[in-house]
């Protein structure tokens, strides 16, 4: 008999149903051959520092470095029972080989293992690694289950990542925290980069000198046209008076034809940063609908940084496509000729493909989604299908105009083939038409100066926040660590969410509508922290010697 462990008790479930194990115990499915159960996240962790002795009981800075010889687990207190549960599942007589079905990817493969090493078991392993919690994809993964080994580099990197984390955590946080006194000062090794990115910012709006600066406009019939920016106003009064009763030439109309490729499919740091800019969603809550979703079988998994399929999927990415279209989700009705061949790219695949839309997405109307639910799964299929379109074409155009020896200046971006954007025409901006060519002349209705400031940046929003991480390499000087980072960024597409959440928890910073800005108590953590702990680069080089674990011979 087969013993499968999944992460939650939804996805549990699920199994369970494809399996045929229909009777429900305490704590496990049965039937069909199999026992399916759960673990309900992170069921182990690691032992504090006074689990290990005496000398690291207290916080002193004589004590330091908290460095274990051999690392020590704990089992959670508040999931003791559900462990029970599995212990006793995986020494069960019946029990012959046990699958790992928790979520297919680092942090999953730790949670299985830590439970399967602390439980002693020595039966064989199997991994369930799938994409998608439809019953298809389900049965086709249960159909060629991968050797546990397989998945031995991953669960290294997540070890190994766990052990970093903890080391950094605990010194930093002991060490800034005996030397500065008062409250605790909580050290990250991903969380304290991001939140030196809050204060750097804050720090540029603090010091930020506004100038002034002008312009003069010419106006007639649809045209707005100005001068460059002018730092005196006197001067740009003379400029505008000079100009009145006089005769406006047009210099030059260049044109120049230019596309814009649809945007890829989603990854979850786009969706979330998306959510984010247009609902107004968390991080935390974008991901937190899309897990539901993907546990509703709506879409598939959500925890990826893929924004490809891989090139087996052409039919599957057809199938959908024909879902969504079939569905009163979507009301949608145009031509369509989808250009699939695009979003195919086992190359840029790693853990998982691009979230997309399930082919069961046809049956959504007899599910129960909440309408932040929905909202996620429409942004999805808009995505796939803007993804899928033509790309948009348009004219930029400029207009050059000349009056009593001053330069006035038009530009424009006049639509020519909608294309992907047909699916938002909203975002896009129509001009008035303007009939002018080469050498026209004619007398301005109306010349005036406008007055204008320049703006200090701006506070990070959480979509301007995940961008930022995911383009760290942007910050990083070493070229090796620089190339690397731009593939994965700061922290993971699964943690970002957490660790901007920590920030705010702890206090180093708030949220006020979709603004993220440093505190004052995040401000003076900041400047306690040495360059070398809140660079950017020790994080880089570490998960750099990480992804060097990770991508071992590993088959799936």
């Amino acid at each position: 008999m087969q013993l499968v462990i999944a992460e939650k008790p939804s996805v549990a479930k699920s199994i369970a149903d494809v399996l045929g194990a229909l009777d429900r115990q305490d704590g496990y499915f049965e039937g069909g051959g199999y026992l399916v159960s759960w673990c309900v996240g992170h069921l182990i962790e690691l032992a504090e520092p006074e689990s290990y002795g005496e000398q690291w009981k207290k916080w002193t800075y004589e004590s330091l470095p908290v460095n274990p010889e051999h690392w020590q687990y704990e089992i959670k207190e508040d999931t003791k029972e559900q462990y029970d549960v599995l212990y006793g599942l995986l020494h069960d007589s019946r029990v012959d080989e046990v699958v790992c079905a928790t979520d297919a990817g680092r942090e999953g493969e730790l949670i299985f293992r830590l439970v399967y090493n602390m439980a002693s078991c020595k039966k064989p392993m199997k991994r369930l690694w799938i994409s998608s919690m439809e019953e298809s994809a389900i049965r086709e993964g249960v159909e060629n289950l991968k050797p546990g080994s397989d998945y031995d580099h991953l669960y290294h990197s997540a070890l190994c990542r766990q052990e970093a984390d903890w080391l950094v955590g605990i010194n930093g946080t002991r060490l800034f925290t005996v030397l500065y006194g008062g409250k605790v000062l909580k050290v990250g090794r991903v969380q304290t980069p991001t939140l030196a990115m809050l204060v750097e910012r804050e720090a540029k709006i603090m010091n930020f000198k506004k100038e002034q600066y002008f312009m003069a406009h010419i106006l007639c019939g649809g045209v707005d046209a100005v001068t460059e920016r002018i730092d005196n106003k006197t001067e740009a009064e003379n400029v505008a008076g000079a100009c009145r009763n006089g005769q406006a030439l047009v210099t030059s109309v260049e044109k120049e034809e230019k596309t814009v490729s649809p945007p890829k499919l989603y990854d979850l740091t786009t969706l979330q940063r998306d959510a984010n800019r247009l609902f107004g969603f968390t991080a935390k809550q974008t991901l937190e609908y899309t897990q539901s979703l993907y546990e509703k079988k709506m879409c598939t998994y959500p925890r990826t940084d893929s924004q490809y399929l891989s090139d087996d999927m052409e039919q599957t990415a057809g199938n959908v496509i024909e879902a969504i279209f079939s569905s009163i989700l979507f009301e949608e009705n145009r031509m369509f000729n989808p250009d699939i061949k695009r979003v195919l790219n086992s190359k840029k695949v790693t853990d998982h493909h691009a979230i997309i839309p399930t082919e069961n997405i046809g049956n959504a109307v007899n599910m129960e989604l909440t309408s932040d639910e929905k909202q996620i799964l429409h942004l999805v299929i808009r995505r796939v299908l803007e993804a899928l379109s033509a790309q948009y074409e348009y004219m930029d155009i400029e207009y050059v105009f000349d009056i009593c020896g001053e330069t006035f200046k038009l530009k424009q971006k006049k639509p020519v083939n909608l294309g992907w954007k047909a699916l938002c025409p909203d975002d896009v901006e129509i001009p008035p038409e303007i009939n002018c060519s080469e050498n026209d002349t004619f007398y301005a209705e109306d010349i005036f100066v406008t007055e204008g400031e320049t703006k200090p940046p701006k506070r990070y929003t959480e979509s301007s926040l995940l961008k930022a991480m995911e383009n760290i390499d942007r910050r990083i000087e070493d070229k090796e660590l620089s190339g690397y980072v731009s593939e994965r960024g700061l922290g993971t597409p699964a943690t970002r969410t957490a660790i901007i959440e920590k920030i705010l928890a702890d206090g180093y910073a708030e949220r006020k509508n979709k603004v993220i800005s440093a505190t004052e108590m995040g401000i003076k953590m900041i400047n306690f922290i040495p360059p070398e702990i809140k660079s950017v680069e020790m994080t880089a080089a570490m998960e750099l010697q990480l992804a060097a674990i990770e991508n071992g011979p590993r088959q799936r």
